[in-house]
């Protein structure tokens, strides 16, 4: 019998374009993938990468400040809040369009600028490994040191750029206004870019010089709300195994036991495939009757169907 789910999105970089232009044509793509779920009566959840934007926000006011003096730098945490509401502004605009094209009239479709809070102490900060922003020579990377304690480093021979810390989520500080949203059968955009990054102290929520990797930040969330799917859309149709080599081989699944030799072999490339897979296991694993998915941004109604894509499983 035919279930309908309650299903987690987690966008790649591809939903979403590089430039303002680039984003309101995307979104446009991206919503008829997300609307085509939605009609078939899943309940949907979608959480968004921002690396492109964030990146541009925070040149825009790193230039900002050294044109005026009195324009302290903008937090990195600020920048992530930005790119969340206009990210989001894009999306809700075009799942509001495409649903009453198809004639859902009742279309309400909701961001949460949401906060992801962090350990302080997590090992990540000790070593800072995110690259962002533009690339700068070595006396502009020697000033951002000092003018703002940026840790720089070099990157490929292209020049120096800054890096951050990539910590994991522990916890998702609107959830319960999610959950709120979710059971009212709201479409709710939130945990965009990871979320803004945040760490506890005392009553305080302090922002927090990190980048959080968007598929686990989808991964806490698809658990916290007792999602039966995670499903990452990535610019792939399937996981492969021996990428680019004569002997690669495009996986329909994965058991997580198979996924984890797999990630012991060194198959999946660190800040590309294995955050996915690592995400995927962990939700996969987290109950029974749970799954996840990672396939390709136009493929996901198919992927749900199980004509393509990989699906992870216990």
């Amino acid at each position: 019998m035919y279930k309908r789910k309650r299903i987690v999105i987690a966008l790649g970089g591809n939903a979403l374009g590089n430039t303002l232009p680039e984003q309101m044509q995307a979104v446009k793509t991206t919503a008829k993938a997300l609307c085509d779920l939605i009609e078939e009566g899943h309940q949907v959840v979608v959480v968004h990468g921002n690396g492109p934007q964030v990146g541009m926000i925070n040149n825009a006011m790193a230039a900002l400040s050294r044109e005026d003096a009195n324009q302290p730098n903008t937090p990195l945490s600020v920048c992530v809040a930005m790119s969340q509401a206009y990210i989001g502004y894009d999306l809700q605009n075009a799942l509001r369009e495409e649903l009453r094209k198809r004639g859902f009239m009742r279309t309400p479709v909701v961001t949460v600028v949401t906060q992801v809070r962090v350990d302080e102490n997590d090992p990540a900060f000790q070593n800072p490994s995110k690259p962002i922003g533009h690339f700068m020579t070595r006396e502009q990377a020697e000033h951002a040191e000092k003018a703002y304690g940026y840790v720089m480093k070099e990157d490929a021979g292209r020049g120096y750029r800054r890096v951050v810390a990539s910590p994991k989520p522990v916890e998702i500080v609107e959830q319960d206004a999610i959950n709120s949203l979710v059971d009212a059968n709201k479409i709710v955009i939130c945990c965009g870019g990871g979320g803004i990054p945040v760490t506890l102290q005392g009553d305080h929520l302090k922002g927090a010089s990190a980048v959080i990797d968007k598929d686990f930040a989808s991964c806490l969330l698809a658990k916290e709300l007792d999602a039966d799917m995670l499903i990452i859309l990535t610019a792939v149709e399937k996981v492969a195994v021996n990428f680019g080599k004569e002997n690669e081989k495009w996986l329909d699944e994965m058991t997580v036991e198979e996924a984890q030799k797999y990630v012991d072999e060194g198959q999946f490339a660190p800040g590309s495939m294995l955050p996915k897979v690592q995400a995927a296991m962990d939700f996969a694993s987290s109950k029974e009757g749970r799954s996840a998915m990672i396939t390709l941004l136009e493929k996901a109604k198919d992927g749900i169907q199980g004509k393509t894509g990989t699906k992870i499983h216990i």
